[in-house]
């Protein structure tokens, strides 16, 4: 199991979707999501795969990855993030719309 650590984009953008009534079937996927993430970063439904359009800003060698939490709906959310900084931790760099 992971330790989640939220950067500041994300924390923002989570407590954004919580605080509109209309985002709570979207709040509840992203959630869902992260709960996957921190038991399974490799979870099928999280579909993981790296990102190369943002560099890990503790190790720029090591890959940024990119995780779905919703599939075909318009503008569904992704959890971009990578490992660490510290042991079984994981960090989530942004909360994101896929552009259609």
């Amino acid at each position: 199991m992971f330790v989640l650590r939220f950067a500041e984009p994300a924390d923002t953008e989570l407590k954004r979707l919580e605080d509109s009534p209309g985002e709570a079937g979207r709040v509840k996927q992203i959630k869902k999501a992260l709960g996957n993430l921190a038991r399974d970063p490799s979870h099928p439904s999280l579909q993981t795969h790296k990102f190369s359009g943002l560099i890990n800003p503790f190790d720029d060698s090591k890959p940024v990855f990119e995780a779905y939490a919703q599939q075909h709906a318009p503008g569904a959310a992704r959890i971009l993030w990578c490992y660490g900084p510290e042991r079984q931790q994981i960090s989530i760099l942004a909360i994101v719309a896929h552009p259609d």
